[in-house]
């Protein structure tokens, strides 16, 4: 069995909610062959130097995880894309390309983040270019620590207002971007998160000249009160919510 996370946004000002994903890690998480979080992990990431205590938590906890045998990767979300290889390394996990190829059992299965699928929202897209640019990421995290968080914090919250500005539509999946990436990648199963539309959703798509009835997953985010996984066996996969307090 495997599980696959993500949008979990954790932070140190939502205690109930870095709870609930220790929980998680230590119970449900170490009866999996191998955890997979697919971006967000943290709600706001300037760089591994940054790490407090709060964060090393965090990375003790999933450490312990993979030292128990269970494999854990992480991919790079639009929250916490300057995560790195110190985290990585003390994490026990390993990074992920964002898109990654999986073959756990036999079918190749697509993991994103999902905002890369996101076509539509130009200027988001405009700004991830520049920002995973390795030049200017390089800079950014060899800025002092105090000029990182300003600027990090001064982004969010452009980003927030003009998300709340744009519509649905915009900031969600664009449907032939979704199936290209399939097509181009030979496979039927797309997973991802980011949009925090939790759904399981059907589609027809082209391979070596066959239409091809294919399927993506989309995770949702986690809140104060509950989470979402993907639960990939050999002959299922299940997209479920689950509540903290159970």
């Amino acid at each position: 069995m495997l599980l696959l996370i993500s949008d979990m946004h954790l932070q140190e000002n939502r205690p109930e909610l870095t709870r609930a994903f220790l929980r998680f890690v230590k119970t449900e998480a170490s009866q999996a062959k191998a955890l997979y979080l697919l971006g967000d992990i943290f709600n706001l990431w300037v760089g591994d130097d940054a790490m407090t205590a709060f964060h090393k938590e965090i990375a003790a906890a999933l450490k312990a995880l993979s030292e128990q045998g269970t494999k854990v990767f992480i991919m790079h979300g639009n929250r916490d894309f300057a995560l790195g290889q110190s985290f990585c390394k003390q994490a026990g996990c390993t990074l992920l390309q964002d898109p990654s190829i999986i073959t756990p059992f036999g079918k190749p299965i697509l993991l994103m983040h999902g905002d890369l699928l996101c076509t539509q929202d130009i200027s988001y897209q405009r700004m991830r270019r520049v920002l995973h640019h390795p030049i200017i990421k390089y800079l950014l995290l060899h800025l002092p620590l105090k000029i990182r968080l300003k600027i990090a914090n001064k982004t969010r919250q452009i980003s927030k207002s003009s998300t709340r500005k744009k519509a649905k539509t915009i900031v969600d999946v664009t449907q032939k971007e979704v199936i290209r990436r399939m097509e181009a990648h030979q496979t039927t199963c797309l997973i991802h998160g980011h949009t925090h539309r939790p759904a399981v959703h059907h589609l027809e798509i082209e391979l070596q000249g066959k239409k091809l009835a294919a399927k993506r997953y989309v995770l949702g985010d986690w809140s104060n009160q509950q989470g979402w996984k993907i639960t990939l066996t050999k002959d299922d996969i299940q997209l479920s919510s689950f509540n903290f307090n159970q």
